[in-house]
Protein backbone atom coordinates (compact mmCIF):
# COMPACT_ATOMS: atom_id res chain seq x y z
CA UNK A 1 0.00 0.00 0.00
CA UNK A 2 2.63 2.29 0.67
CA UNK A 3 5.03 1.56 -2.43
CA UNK A 4 1.37 2.57 -4.58
CA UNK A 5 0.90 5.15 -2.62
CA UNK A 6 4.11 6.58 -3.21
CA UNK A 7 4.04 6.02 -6.90
CA UNK A 8 0.81 7.94 -7.25
CA UNK A 9 2.31 10.81 -5.33
CA UNK A 10 5.37 10.88 -7.91
CA UNK A 11 2.89 11.06 -10.88
CA UNK A 12 4.10 14.32 -12.02
CA UNK A 13 1.83 17.66 -13.52
CA UNK A 14 2.68 16.23 -16.70
CA UNK A 15 1.61 12.86 -16.66
CA UNK A 16 -1.34 13.89 -15.24
CA UNK A 17 -2.08 16.28 -18.31
CA UNK A 18 -1.41 13.32 -20.51
CA UNK A 19 -3.89 11.44 -18.64
CA UNK A 20 -6.37 14.00 -18.60
CA UNK A 21 -6.09 14.53 -22.53
CA UNK A 22 -5.82 11.06 -23.12
CA UNK A 23 -9.24 10.58 -21.13
CA UNK A 24 -10.73 13.17 -22.44
CA UNK A 25 -10.11 12.84 -26.10
CA UNK A 26 -10.93 9.08 -25.74
CA UNK A 27 -14.41 9.82 -24.54
CA UNK A 28 -14.86 12.76 -26.58
CA UNK A 29 -14.77 10.53 -29.50
CA UNK A 30 -16.41 7.92 -28.34
CA UNK A 31 -19.58 10.00 -27.41
CA UNK A 32 -19.46 11.85 -30.89
CA UNK A 33 -19.78 8.67 -33.15
CA UNK A 34 -22.26 7.24 -30.21
CA UNK A 35 -24.62 10.56 -30.43
CA UNK A 36 -24.12 11.64 -33.85
CA UNK A 37 -26.54 8.04 -34.37
CA UNK A 38 -28.94 9.99 -32.18
CA UNK A 39 -28.82 12.72 -33.85
CA UNK A 40 -29.22 10.96 -36.97
CA UNK A 41 -32.20 8.83 -35.53
CA UNK A 42 -34.54 11.97 -34.54
CA UNK A 43 -33.93 13.66 -37.73
CA UNK A 44 -33.21 11.57 -41.52
CA UNK A 45 -33.48 7.77 -40.32
CA UNK A 46 -36.98 7.70 -40.11
CA UNK A 47 -36.98 8.53 -44.23
CA UNK A 48 -33.95 6.50 -44.69
CA UNK A 49 -34.95 3.11 -42.56
CA UNK A 50 -38.55 3.75 -42.31
CA UNK A 51 -40.18 5.49 -44.90
CA UNK A 52 -43.36 2.76 -45.07
CA UNK A 53 -44.42 4.40 -41.53
CA UNK A 54 -43.82 7.88 -42.40
CA UNK A 55 -44.15 11.10 -39.88
CA UNK A 56 -43.40 11.11 -35.99
CA UNK A 57 -44.13 7.03 -36.06
CA UNK A 58 -41.45 6.91 -38.35
CA UNK A 59 -39.19 9.20 -36.36
CA UNK A 60 -39.67 7.00 -32.67
CA UNK A 61 -39.00 4.29 -34.45
CA UNK A 62 -35.55 5.65 -35.55
CA UNK A 63 -35.08 6.55 -32.27
CA UNK A 64 -36.23 3.52 -30.67
CA UNK A 65 -33.21 2.17 -32.94
CA UNK A 66 -31.00 4.98 -30.71
CA UNK A 67 -32.42 2.45 -27.33
CA UNK A 68 -30.95 -0.37 -28.73
CA UNK A 69 -27.23 0.38 -27.71
CA UNK A 70 -28.10 0.49 -24.39
CA UNK A 71 -29.34 -3.30 -24.02
CA UNK A 72 -25.66 -4.23 -25.06
CA UNK A 73 -23.89 -1.97 -22.82
CA UNK A 74 -23.85 -4.24 -19.76
CA UNK A 75 -22.67 -7.11 -22.13
CA UNK A 76 -19.61 -4.73 -23.57
CA UNK A 77 -19.13 -3.42 -19.85
CA UNK A 78 -19.30 -7.63 -18.69
CA UNK A 79 -16.66 -8.21 -21.70
CA UNK A 80 -14.25 -5.30 -21.22
CA UNK A 81 -14.64 -5.39 -17.98
CA UNK A 82 -13.09 -8.79 -17.83
CA UNK A 83 -9.96 -7.90 -19.75
CA UNK A 84 -9.92 -4.53 -18.02
CA UNK A 85 -9.44 -6.10 -14.57
CA UNK A 86 -7.22 -9.00 -16.44
CA UNK A 87 -5.27 -7.39 -19.15
CA UNK A 88 -5.09 -3.60 -17.75
CA UNK A 89 -7.20 -0.50 -18.73
CA UNK A 90 -5.09 0.88 -21.57
CA UNK A 91 -5.36 -1.98 -23.98
CA UNK A 92 -9.25 -2.53 -23.36
CA UNK A 93 -9.51 1.05 -24.29
CA UNK A 94 -7.55 0.99 -27.52
CA UNK A 95 -10.07 -1.71 -28.38
CA UNK A 96 -13.45 -0.26 -27.66
CA UNK A 97 -12.44 3.25 -29.48
CA UNK A 98 -11.25 0.89 -32.57
CA UNK A 99 -15.01 -1.33 -32.74
CA UNK A 100 -17.08 2.12 -31.98
CA UNK A 101 -14.73 3.95 -34.78
CA UNK A 102 -15.33 1.52 -37.41
CA UNK A 103 -19.37 0.73 -36.09
CA UNK A 104 -19.77 4.19 -36.21
CA UNK A 105 -17.67 4.35 -40.17
CA UNK A 106 -19.91 1.50 -41.52
CA UNK A 107 -23.38 3.37 -40.68
CA UNK A 108 -21.91 5.97 -43.12
CA UNK A 109 -21.71 3.53 -45.71
CA UNK A 110 -25.07 1.26 -45.39
CA UNK A 111 -27.81 1.58 -48.25
CA UNK A 112 -30.95 2.60 -47.31
CA UNK A 113 -33.86 0.43 -47.30
CA UNK A 114 -34.95 1.25 -50.74
CA UNK A 115 -31.77 -0.14 -51.95
CA UNK A 116 -31.42 -3.23 -49.85
CA UNK A 117 -34.63 -4.14 -48.21
CA UNK A 118 -35.32 -4.50 -44.43
CA UNK A 119 -31.47 -5.98 -44.27
CA UNK A 120 -30.89 -2.16 -43.81
CA UNK A 121 -32.58 -2.14 -40.80
CA UNK A 122 -30.99 -5.63 -39.36
CA UNK A 123 -27.76 -4.42 -40.29
CA UNK A 124 -28.12 -0.77 -38.57
CA UNK A 125 -29.53 -2.61 -35.40
CA UNK A 126 -26.42 -4.57 -35.35
CA UNK A 127 -23.90 -1.95 -35.56
CA UNK A 128 -25.69 -0.42 -33.47
CA UNK A 129 -25.53 -3.40 -30.68
CA UNK A 130 -21.71 -3.15 -32.02
CA UNK A 131 -21.76 0.99 -30.80
CA UNK A 132 -23.44 -0.28 -27.37
CA UNK A 133 -21.16 -2.95 -26.35
CA UNK A 134 -17.86 -0.71 -27.56
CA UNK A 135 -19.20 2.24 -25.30
CA UNK A 136 -20.26 -0.39 -22.64
CA UNK A 137 -16.42 -0.74 -22.16
CA UNK A 138 -15.32 2.56 -22.44
CA UNK A 139 -16.58 4.65 -20.37
CA UNK A 140 -15.27 2.60 -16.93
CA UNK A 141 -11.82 2.58 -17.91
CA UNK A 142 -12.22 6.20 -19.05
CA UNK A 143 -12.94 7.05 -15.90
CA UNK A 144 -10.26 4.37 -13.73
CA UNK A 145 -7.46 6.16 -15.86
CA UNK A 146 -8.04 9.70 -14.58
CA UNK A 147 -9.09 8.42 -10.77
CA UNK A 148 -6.67 5.79 -10.44
CA UNK A 149 -3.83 8.13 -11.02
CA UNK A 150 -5.15 11.27 -9.11
CA UNK A 151 -4.29 11.48 -5.77
CA UNK A 152 -7.04 11.19 -2.61
CA UNK A 153 -8.65 14.77 -2.44
CA UNK A 154 -7.70 15.35 -6.25
CA UNK A 155 -9.77 12.55 -7.96
CA UNK A 156 -13.20 14.82 -8.49
CA UNK A 157 -11.49 17.62 -10.78
CA UNK A 158 -9.42 15.05 -12.85
CA UNK A 159 -12.25 12.55 -12.97
CA UNK A 160 -14.20 15.57 -14.57
CA UNK A 161 -11.97 15.18 -17.71
CA UNK A 162 -13.66 11.74 -19.23
CA UNK A 163 -17.23 13.28 -17.74
CA UNK A 164 -16.67 16.52 -20.55
CA UNK A 165 -16.31 13.89 -22.90
CA UNK A 166 -20.47 13.29 -23.59
CA UNK A 167 -21.07 16.93 -23.93
CA UNK A 168 -17.99 17.76 -25.93
CA UNK A 169 -18.69 14.57 -28.01
CA UNK A 170 -22.74 16.33 -28.26
CA UNK A 171 -21.19 19.49 -29.59
CA UNK A 172 -19.15 17.94 -32.22
CA UNK A 173 -22.16 15.89 -33.21
CA UNK A 174 -24.35 19.02 -33.46
CA UNK A 175 -22.16 21.08 -35.13
CA UNK A 176 -21.08 18.65 -38.24
CA UNK A 177 -24.68 18.11 -38.66
CA UNK A 178 -25.29 21.56 -38.52
CA UNK A 179 -22.61 22.22 -40.69
CA UNK A 180 -22.90 19.47 -43.21
CA UNK A 181 -27.33 20.80 -43.15
CA UNK A 182 -26.43 24.47 -43.98
CA UNK A 183 -24.08 23.28 -46.82
CA UNK A 184 -26.26 21.55 -49.14
CA UNK A 185 -30.25 21.46 -49.67
CA UNK A 186 -31.83 19.56 -47.47
CA UNK A 187 -33.51 16.44 -50.19
CA UNK A 188 -29.08 15.99 -50.64
CA UNK A 189 -28.77 16.50 -46.99
CA UNK A 190 -31.89 13.84 -46.60
CA UNK A 191 -30.34 11.39 -49.39
CA UNK A 192 -26.94 11.27 -48.52
CA UNK A 193 -25.08 14.29 -46.67
CA UNK A 194 -25.84 12.63 -43.43
CA UNK A 195 -23.57 10.46 -43.87
CA UNK A 196 -20.60 12.82 -43.77
CA UNK A 197 -20.14 13.49 -40.19
CA UNK A 198 -20.59 9.30 -39.68
CA UNK A 199 -17.35 9.05 -41.92
CA UNK A 200 -15.45 11.83 -40.79
CA UNK A 201 -15.41 9.98 -37.30
CA UNK A 202 -12.60 8.18 -39.23
CA UNK A 203 -10.06 11.08 -38.69
CA UNK A 204 -11.37 11.42 -35.21
CA UNK A 205 -10.71 7.69 -34.21
CA UNK A 206 -6.88 8.34 -35.61
CA UNK A 207 -6.42 11.02 -33.27
CA UNK A 208 -7.63 9.44 -30.13
CA UNK A 209 -5.54 6.02 -30.53
CA UNK A 210 -2.38 8.03 -31.05
CA UNK A 211 -3.18 9.67 -27.83
CA UNK A 212 -4.00 6.78 -25.87
CA UNK A 213 -1.15 5.09 -26.99
CA UNK A 214 1.35 7.49 -25.22
CA UNK A 215 -0.34 6.56 -21.68
CA UNK A 216 0.70 4.09 -19.34
CA UNK A 217 -0.74 1.46 -17.18
CA UNK A 218 -2.28 3.08 -14.16
CA UNK A 219 -0.68 2.66 -10.37
CA UNK A 220 -3.90 0.56 -8.92
CA UNK A 221 -3.98 -1.92 -12.23
CA UNK A 222 0.22 -2.46 -11.43
CA UNK A 223 -0.33 -2.99 -7.82
CA UNK A 224 -3.03 -5.72 -8.63
CA UNK A 225 -0.56 -7.05 -11.10
CA UNK A 226 2.48 -7.27 -8.95
CA UNK A 227 0.58 -9.00 -6.63
CA UNK A 228 -0.74 -11.58 -7.96
CA UNK A 229 -4.30 -10.58 -7.07
CA UNK A 230 -6.26 -10.02 -10.40
CA UNK A 231 -9.69 -11.89 -10.47
CA UNK A 232 -9.44 -15.41 -12.68
CA UNK A 233 -13.45 -14.35 -13.28
CA UNK A 234 -13.70 -10.51 -12.35
CA UNK A 235 -17.66 -10.48 -13.17
CA UNK A 236 -18.23 -13.50 -11.01
CA UNK A 237 -16.08 -12.21 -8.51
CA UNK A 238 -17.91 -8.30 -8.59
CA UNK A 239 -21.06 -10.71 -8.25
CA UNK A 240 -20.48 -12.04 -5.73
CA UNK A 241 -18.84 -9.72 -3.46
CA UNK A 242 -19.63 -6.52 -4.39
CA UNK A 243 -23.58 -6.63 -6.03
CA UNK A 244 -24.79 -4.77 -3.52
CA UNK A 245 -22.76 -1.94 -5.23
CA UNK A 246 -23.69 -2.52 -8.68
CA UNK A 247 -26.93 -2.11 -7.74
CA UNK A 248 -26.79 1.05 -6.24
CA UNK A 249 -24.69 2.70 -8.87
CA UNK A 250 -27.03 1.91 -11.43
CA UNK A 251 -30.02 3.38 -9.67
CA UNK A 252 -27.70 6.71 -8.71
CA UNK A 253 -26.98 7.31 -12.68
CA UNK A 254 -30.41 6.27 -13.55
CA UNK A 255 -31.81 10.27 -13.41
CA UNK A 256 -28.75 10.94 -15.61
CA UNK A 257 -29.29 8.80 -18.62
CA UNK A 258 -32.44 9.84 -18.54
CA UNK A 259 -31.83 13.91 -18.80
CA UNK A 260 -29.08 12.90 -20.85
CA UNK A 261 -30.65 10.90 -23.73
CA UNK A 262 -34.14 12.61 -23.70
CA UNK A 263 -32.28 15.74 -24.18
CA UNK A 264 -30.01 14.72 -26.85
CA UNK A 265 -32.31 12.74 -29.16
CA UNK A 266 -35.99 12.96 -28.27
CA UNK A 267 -35.84 16.82 -27.56
CA UNK A 268 -34.52 16.87 -31.22
CA UNK A 269 -37.23 15.32 -32.65
CA UNK A 270 -39.73 17.36 -30.56
CA UNK A 271 -38.20 20.67 -31.44
CA UNK A 272 -38.61 19.82 -35.05
CA UNK A 273 -41.52 18.17 -35.50
CA UNK A 274 -43.91 19.60 -32.24
CA UNK A 275 -42.99 23.24 -31.77
CA UNK A 276 -42.07 23.27 -35.14
CA UNK A 277 -38.03 24.65 -35.28
CA UNK A 278 -36.45 24.68 -38.33
CA UNK A 279 -33.33 21.78 -38.15
CA UNK A 280 -30.49 24.21 -38.14
CA UNK A 281 -32.17 25.70 -34.89
CA UNK A 282 -32.77 22.59 -32.94
CA UNK A 283 -28.93 21.45 -33.64
CA UNK A 284 -28.05 25.14 -32.90
CA UNK A 285 -29.70 24.97 -29.39
CA UNK A 286 -28.55 21.28 -28.63
CA UNK A 287 -24.76 22.60 -29.13
CA UNK A 288 -26.15 25.36 -26.33
CA UNK A 289 -27.63 23.27 -23.53
CA UNK A 290 -24.26 20.90 -24.16
CA UNK A 291 -22.44 24.17 -23.37
CA UNK A 292 -23.92 24.70 -20.34
CA UNK A 293 -23.82 21.07 -19.34
CA UNK A 294 -20.40 21.19 -19.35
CA UNK A 295 -19.97 24.56 -17.15
CA UNK A 296 -21.68 22.10 -14.26
CA UNK A 297 -19.93 18.91 -14.91
CA UNK A 298 -17.04 20.97 -14.11
CA UNK A 299 -18.21 22.54 -11.27
CA UNK A 300 -19.81 19.91 -9.71
CA UNK A 301 -16.81 17.77 -10.27
CA UNK A 302 -15.05 20.10 -8.34
CA UNK A 303 -17.74 20.23 -5.59
CA UNK A 304 -17.29 16.84 -4.75
CA UNK A 305 -14.11 17.06 -3.48
CA UNK A 306 -14.85 20.00 -0.98
CA UNK A 307 -18.61 18.42 0.05
CA UNK A 308 -18.41 14.90 -0.62
CA UNK A 309 -19.56 12.83 -3.89
CA UNK A 310 -23.29 12.20 -1.98
CA UNK A 311 -24.12 15.69 -1.41
CA UNK A 312 -23.21 16.95 -4.79
CA UNK A 313 -24.88 14.12 -6.56
CA UNK A 314 -28.25 14.59 -3.95
CA UNK A 315 -28.44 17.71 -4.71
CA UNK A 316 -28.10 17.17 -8.38
CA UNK A 317 -31.01 14.32 -8.21
CA UNK A 318 -33.58 16.79 -6.28
CA UNK A 319 -33.16 19.19 -9.60
CA UNK A 320 -34.02 16.25 -11.38
CA UNK A 321 -37.46 15.96 -9.86
CA UNK A 322 -38.77 19.08 -11.51
CA UNK A 323 -36.59 18.68 -14.23
CA UNK A 324 -38.34 16.82 -16.32
CA UNK A 325 -41.56 19.25 -16.08
CA UNK A 326 -40.02 22.28 -15.82
CA UNK A 327 -37.99 21.73 -19.28
CA UNK A 328 -40.92 20.99 -21.09
CA UNK A 329 -42.73 24.20 -19.61
CA UNK A 330 -40.52 26.58 -20.93
CA UNK A 331 -40.32 25.18 -24.15
CA UNK A 332 -44.07 25.33 -24.48
CA UNK A 333 -43.87 28.96 -26.54
CA UNK A 334 -42.11 27.29 -29.39
CA UNK A 335 -39.03 29.59 -30.13
CA UNK A 336 -35.50 28.80 -30.25
CA UNK A 337 -35.26 31.23 -27.27
CA UNK A 338 -37.47 29.01 -25.35
CA UNK A 339 -36.46 25.73 -26.69
CA UNK A 340 -32.53 26.25 -26.27
CA UNK A 341 -33.49 27.27 -22.32
CA UNK A 342 -35.36 24.00 -21.39
CA UNK A 343 -32.59 21.75 -22.95
CA UNK A 344 -30.35 23.84 -21.39
CA UNK A 345 -31.98 23.31 -17.70
CA UNK A 346 -32.15 19.83 -18.89
CA UNK A 347 -28.43 18.89 -19.44
CA UNK A 348 -27.34 21.29 -16.61
CA UNK A 349 -29.33 19.11 -14.53
CA UNK A 350 -27.69 16.47 -15.53
CA UNK A 351 -24.24 17.84 -15.62
CA UNK A 352 -24.65 18.22 -12.02
CA UNK A 353 -25.38 14.44 -11.27
CA UNK A 354 -22.44 13.75 -14.37
CA UNK A 355 -19.46 15.29 -12.59
CA UNK A 356 -18.52 13.49 -9.48
CA UNK A 357 -19.86 10.19 -11.10
CA UNK A 358 -16.44 9.21 -12.49
CA UNK A 359 -14.64 9.30 -9.17
CA UNK A 360 -17.54 8.04 -7.10
CA UNK A 361 -18.40 4.78 -8.88
CA UNK A 362 -14.65 3.53 -9.28
CA UNK A 363 -14.61 4.47 -5.55
CA UNK A 364 -17.42 1.96 -4.62
CA UNK A 365 -15.35 -0.96 -5.75
CA UNK A 366 -12.10 -3.25 -5.07
CA UNK A 367 -9.36 -2.55 -7.51
CA UNK A 368 -9.56 -6.16 -9.02
CA UNK A 369 -13.35 -5.63 -9.74
CA UNK A 370 -12.92 -1.93 -10.39
CA UNK A 371 -13.12 -2.10 -14.47
CA UNK A 372 -16.39 -4.47 -14.42
CA UNK A 373 -17.89 -3.03 -11.25
CA UNK A 374 -17.85 0.75 -12.84
CA UNK A 375 -19.00 -0.68 -16.03
CA UNK A 376 -21.77 -2.97 -14.94
CA UNK A 377 -23.22 0.15 -12.35
CA UNK A 378 -22.74 2.96 -15.32
CA UNK A 379 -24.71 0.58 -18.13
CA UNK A 380 -27.60 -0.78 -16.21
CA UNK A 381 -28.61 2.50 -15.44
CA UNK A 382 -28.24 3.30 -19.68
CA UNK A 383 -30.99 0.87 -19.59
CA UNK A 384 -33.12 2.44 -16.74
CA UNK A 385 -32.50 5.78 -17.97
CA UNK A 386 -31.26 5.07 -21.15
CA UNK A 387 -33.05 2.14 -22.88
CA UNK A 388 -36.54 2.34 -21.35
CA UNK A 389 -37.67 5.93 -22.04
CA UNK A 390 -37.06 6.31 -25.66
CA UNK A 391 -38.63 2.71 -26.33
CA UNK A 392 -41.78 3.58 -24.15
CA UNK A 393 -41.46 7.29 -25.11
CA UNK A 394 -44.54 6.46 -28.21
CA UNK A 395 -46.96 5.53 -25.40
CA UNK A 396 -45.75 7.72 -22.75
CA UNK A 397 -46.94 10.51 -25.37
CA UNK A 398 -49.62 8.71 -26.45
CA UNK A 399 -51.53 8.51 -22.94
CA UNK A 400 -50.14 12.17 -21.48
CA UNK A 401 -48.35 13.73 -23.89
CA UNK A 402 -45.20 15.37 -23.04
CA UNK A 403 -46.20 15.13 -19.56
CA UNK A 404 -45.44 11.41 -19.87
CA UNK A 405 -41.58 11.88 -20.70
CA UNK A 406 -41.60 14.82 -18.21
CA UNK A 407 -42.97 12.79 -14.86
CA UNK A 408 -40.96 9.83 -15.88
CA UNK A 409 -37.48 11.70 -15.61
CA UNK A 410 -39.11 12.45 -11.86
CA UNK A 411 -39.61 8.86 -11.31
CA UNK A 412 -35.98 8.08 -12.12
CA UNK A 413 -34.66 11.33 -9.81
CA UNK A 414 -36.51 9.48 -7.08
CA UNK A 415 -34.80 6.26 -7.53
CA UNK A 416 -31.35 7.64 -7.35
CA UNK A 417 -32.25 10.15 -4.38
CA UNK A 418 -33.31 6.61 -2.13
CA UNK A 419 -29.76 4.77 -3.66
CA UNK A 420 -27.70 7.95 -3.22
CA UNK A 421 -29.16 7.84 0.71
CA UNK A 422 -28.07 4.06 0.96
CA UNK A 423 -25.09 4.30 -0.35
CA UNK A 424 -21.73 5.81 1.17
CA UNK A 425 -19.28 8.55 0.93
CA UNK A 426 -16.52 7.55 -0.76
CA UNK A 427 -14.28 10.51 -1.75
CA UNK A 428 -11.78 10.19 1.17
CA UNK A 429 -11.39 6.24 1.20
CA UNK A 430 -7.89 5.03 0.13
CA UNK A 431 -8.90 4.11 -3.51
CA UNK A 432 -6.43 0.94 -2.85
CA UNK A 433 -7.95 -0.60 0.28
CA UNK A 434 -10.46 -2.69 0.82
CA UNK A 435 -14.08 -0.32 0.64
CA UNK A 436 -16.48 -1.60 3.08
CA UNK A 437 -19.38 -3.18 1.33
CA UNK A 438 -22.67 -1.11 1.16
Amino acid sequence: MAQIAADRAEVDGRTMRRVATASLTGTTIEFYDFLIYGLAAALVFNAVFFPSMGGPEGTLASIATFGVAFVFRPLGAILFGHYGDRIGRKATLITTLMIMGTSTFAIGLLPSVDSIGKGAVVILVLLRALQGIALGGEWAGAALLTTEYAARGQRGRYSMFPQLGPSLGLILAAAAMLITFRLMEPAAFAAWGWRIPFLASAVLIAVGLWVRLKIAETPSFKKVQSAGTRSALPFVGCIRDQWRQVLLGGGIMAVVFGAFYTGASFMVAHAVGTLGLSMSQALLGVIVAAFAMSVTVIASAWLSDVLGRRVVLLIGAAFGLVAGPLSFAIMEPGSFASFALGNSLMLCVLGLNYGPIAAFLPEMFQAKYRYTGAGLGYNIAGILGGAVPLVIAEDLLARWGTDGIAYFLSALAVLSIGCLLVAKETSRVELDAEPALA
